[in-house]
């Protein structure tokens, strides 16, 4: 019998459009996005299912509109197989998709969960608004030829590091725009496949969202946290927690360390998951575990 992980995406996945379609078919998925509502102060439905795009991009809107469209394509799966949804062992999520990941798993409840993820996404625009930084995707190239490039590029008192660690030969760096733009520049002399500027509004997962931190533990403080009842693989060290302050504590560091996705995966890899599905916007996270295994197996949960 397949063992069976979930995996849910993280910013970047969205799309106009997205669970317009879920909550029409679906009482269950339109009952998320009417208790979001109620939670968030707006209709987060207007935006996912009408936008405008540069609404739905908004860090802002775009972390509580993943979050409740993931939800609700479970709710998909669910109905077309229980089994298949109570057989799940083990859930990932990239970046916020951890916060989707722990809500499903039954550690935090819906509206908790989606009220520090209104918090988060809040508290990420604001650093990012107060320094002019970005992230770009380099493809071709190994870890430690990328941060030989971070090092030799960036200036005193600049921030470029590596910030996701995604599949083999496919990391993305996160800094300033200006060094950002230089290591964009000498990732294709040093012979990589791609360079791509990412559509984010800031530096994520490094010391520029330092000033996020703060807030983002306040709104974790005012929650409970409860054991999950299934393993959820944390971005910051690859490995499952348990204890609800050993999560809440990797919550906050999340933000300003780097996501170590592939390790995630070859960690469940090694665990003999052998059936994943990826749940929400998008394709990107089937894409990645193809990359790292190819024989893995990973059906999408289309939002």
């Amino acid at each position: 019998m397949s063992k069976i992980a979930f995996l849910f995406p993280g910013q970047g996945a969205q799309t106009v459009g997205m669970g317009a379609q879920l909550a029409e078919r679906l009482p269950a998925a339109r009952q998320l996005f009417d208790r979001a509502a109620a939670v968030l102060g707006y209709d987060l439905a207007e935006i996912c299912f009408h936008g405008p795009d540069e609404d739905l991009d908004s860090t802002v809107y775009s972390q509580p509109a993943l979050f409740v469209t993931s939800l609700a394509a479970l709710e998909l799966l669910r109905q077309e197989s229980t089994q298949k949804v109570d057989a799940c062992a083990a859930a990932a999520g990239l970046s916020l998709g951890e916060y989707t990941a722990i809500v499903f798993a039954g550690a935090m409840e819906f509206e908790d969960g989606l009220k520090v993820v209104q918090q988060r996404g809040q508290a990420m625009q604001e650093a990012s608004d107060r320094t002019p930084s970005g992230m770009v995707s380099i493809l071709g190239l190994d870890p430690d030829q990328v941060q030989q490039l971070c090092d030799e590029v960036r200036r005193e008192g600049e921030i470029l590091q590596c910030a996701n660690f995604l599949c083999p030969k496919n990391i993305a760096v996160s800094g300033h725009n200006a060094a950002c733009e230089r290591i964009a520049d000498a990732a294709v002399q040093a012979g990589a496949m791609k360079v791509v500027p990412l559509a984010v509004a800031g530096a994520f997962h490094t010391a520029i969202m330092d000033s996020a931190v703060e807030r983002l533990a306040a709104a974790l403080a005012d929650v409970p946290l409860r054991k999950p009842r299934i393993p959820v693989i944390s971005n910051v060290d690859a490995r499952p927690h348990e204890d609800p302050e050993d999560m809440r504590e990797l919550l906050i560091r999340q933000v300003v360390s780097p996501v170590r996705w592939e390790d995630s995966m070859r960690y469940l890899l090694g665990e003999s998951f052998d059936m994943f599905y990826e749940i929400g916007a998008g394709r990107v996270l089937r894409g990645l575990l193809k990359r790292i295994d190819r024989k893995a197996t990973c059906e999408n949960v289309s939002c």
